[in-house]
C-alpha cells in the first residue's frame, strides 16, 4: 500500500504492488551452461541485461516459423574469429540471408581455405609490418599471402564464368561457396551458405578484396583481348527485394552497422515507395524483429548507432505498439555475439547444454 512520507508530499509506492520486475545478483555457483549465464545476466543491469534481452528477441525470431531472418555483418569479424558462429547461425536454420561487407567475406574465405590469422606483436612497427607483408587489423594480422590465395580462388571462379551471364555479388559468393564445397575440408561462411541455400549480398562490392580481385581479373581479360564481364549491383538489389517481398514476417540481426545494415533496412523504404508511387499494389513491408550488436552511440548521428525506434519513422520497422520486437546491445561483438547466439542455440536444441562427455569421447578417439 502506498504511504505518504513526511512533509514533502511524496507518495512511496510498493514496487511489488506496482508490478515492477526485480533484478538479482549473478550467482556463478548456479551457472552450468551458456544459456544459464545469459538468463542470469538478463536479471542484472547495464550491458549484461542488454545481452539477456537480446537473446530473448533472437529466440523469438528463431521460433517464429513465418519469420525470414536476415543477418547483416560489418567490421573485421572473421579476422576476429567469429566465422564459425556465423556458420552455426546458418547451419541451424536461423539465418536465411546475409548482407555483408566484402572484406568480411574475403577474410572468411581465408579461414575456409585452411589459412590462419595471427596475433600482432607490438614490437613490430607498422612500416615493418608493411615491408614484411603483414596487414594489421587492430591486434591481429592478415598476411598478404592469404589475400593472394583469395585472388586465386576468385580467378578460378571467374575463369569459368559464362561471359554472357552478368555478375553480381550474391551469384559470385554462391560460386565461391561451391568451390569451397569441392576443395575445402573445413567449415566456412560461404560454404555453409551454399549448403543451406542462403544468399550472401555484398552491396559495397568494390570496397573489398573481392572487388579488387574482380577489377584485376577484368584487366587480365582486356590484356588477353577478351570483353569485360558485366557487373550489375541492381541484380543484388532486385533479388533481395523479391526475396523479402515473398516473406510473411521479417527479422534483422545486425552486427556492426554501415552499408550492410542500411542496404538491408532500406527494403522497407523501397516497398513503401513501390506502393505509394503507384508501381505495385502491396501492403507495408516492414521488419517485425530487430536485434543489433554495435557499440556506436546514437548521438553521432550515423546509421550504425541509430535506434530501431528512429527507423520506425522511416517505415523500416513495425513499431512496438503494433507488435515490433527489438533489442540493442552496445558492446563489442566478439564479447556479446557468442553469448547471445550460444544461449539461443542451446534453447532451440541445436547445441546440447552438456557437451563435456561428447568432447571427451571425441578427443579420446583421436589419440
Amino acid at each position: 500500500m502506498a504511504k505518504k512520507k513526511g512533509v514533502t508530499g511524496r507518495t512511496l509506492h510498493d514496487p511489488i504492488e506496482d508490478h515492477l520486475t526485480p533484478i538479482f545478483p549473478l550467482d556463478l555457483q548456479r551457472i552450468r551452461t551458456i544459456d544459464d549465464m545469459v538468463r542470469a545476466m538478463a536479471q542484472t543491469a547495464y550491458t549484461a541485461r542488454q545481452i539477456g534481452d537480446a537473446a530473448d528477441v533472437l529466440e523469438a525470431m528463431a521460433r517464429d516459423k513465418d519469420c525470414f531472418i536476415v543477418m547483416t555483418l560489418s567490421g573485421a569479424l572473421t579476422v576476429g574469429k567469429m566465422g564459425l558462429v556465423f556458420c552455426d547461425l546458418v547451419e541451424s536454420g536461423i539465418v536465411k540471408a546475409i548482407v555483408s561487407t566484402g572484406a568480411l567475406m574475403a577474410h572468411g574465405l581465408v579461414e575456409a581455405t585452411g589459412r590462419s590469422h595471427f596475433r600482432y606483436d607490438e614490437k613490430m612497427g607498422d612500416n615493418e609490418l608493411f615491408l614484411a607483408g603483414y596487414n594489421r587489423v587492430y591486434d591481429s594480422l592478415e598476411p598478404e599471402v592469404n589475400l593472394d590465395a583469395v585472388e586465386e580462388v576468385v580467378d578460378h571462379v571467374l575463369q569459368r564464368w559464362d561471359s554472357e551471364e552478368t555478375v553480381c555479388s550474391w551469384k559470385l559468393n554462391r560460386r565461391i561457396g561451391e568451390y569451397l564445397q569441392q576443395h575445402a575440408k573445413g567449415r566456412g561462411i560461404l560454404k555453409s551458405c551454399v549448403e543451406h541455400n542462403v544468399p550472401v549480398f555484398v552491396p559495397a562490392f568494390t570496397d573489398s578484396e573481392l572487388g579488387i580481385d574482380f577489377a584485376l581479373y577484368q584487366r587480365q581479360r582486356k590484356k588477353e583481348g577478351k570483353p569485360p564481364l558485366r557487373f550489375d549491383p541492381y541484380l543484388d538489389f532486385e533479388h533481395y527485394a523479391s526475396t523479402m517481398l515473398a516473406t510473411k514476417r521479417m527479422g534483422i540481426f545486425t552486427i556492426g552497422g554501415g552499408v550492410p545494415r542500411n542496404w538491408a533496412q532500406q527494403f522497407g523504404v523501397y516497398a513503401e515507395l513501390l506502393a505509394r508511387r503507384g508501381y505495385e499494389k502491396i501492403p507495408l513491408k516492414r521488419y517485425n524483429y530487430g536485434l543489433r550488436i554495435c557499440p556506436e552511440p546514437v548521438n553521432w548521428g550515423g546509421l550504425s548507432g541509430s535506434t530501431y525506434t528512429e527507423a520506425v519513422s522511416w517505415g523500416k520497422f513495425v513499431p512496438r505498439e503494433e507488435g515490433g520486437k527489438f533489442a540493442e546491445v552496445l558492446d563489442d561483438a566478439t564479447v556479446a555475439l557468442p553469448l547471445i547466439v550460444g544461449a539461443v542455440l542451446e534453447r532451440i536444441g541445436y547445441l546440447k547444454a552438456d557437451r563435456s562427455s561428447a568432447t571427451t569421447h571425441s578427443a579420446s578417439k583421436k589419440r
